[in-house]
């Protein structure tokens, strides 16, 4: 990892991304994200938004849907 991309945690518990990083993902300020720990480290990932998440389900069907009650 170059030192261009390392940030430092603050007294205030705080880290700010590099610039870099948020230029490529496109992460704009006040945007939500969701901590999720994996071994050691974390992963840092975006909330989707209802509209990023609209059409995701396009075409899905309710017919033959098996429910808990439907389960062996």
């Amino acid at each position: 990892m170059a030192t261009k991309d390392t940030a430092t945690l603050s007294t205030k518990f705080q880290i700010s991304i590099p610039k870099a990083i948020r230029a490529a993902r496109h992460w704009q300020a006040g945007q939500v994200f969701a901590f999720i720990p994996k071994g050691e480290g974390l992963m840092l990932v975006p909330v989707p938004t209802l509209e990023d998440l609209a059409g995701l389900a396009r075409g899905a069907k309710p017919k033959d849907y098996r429910d808990r009650t439907d389960r062996v």
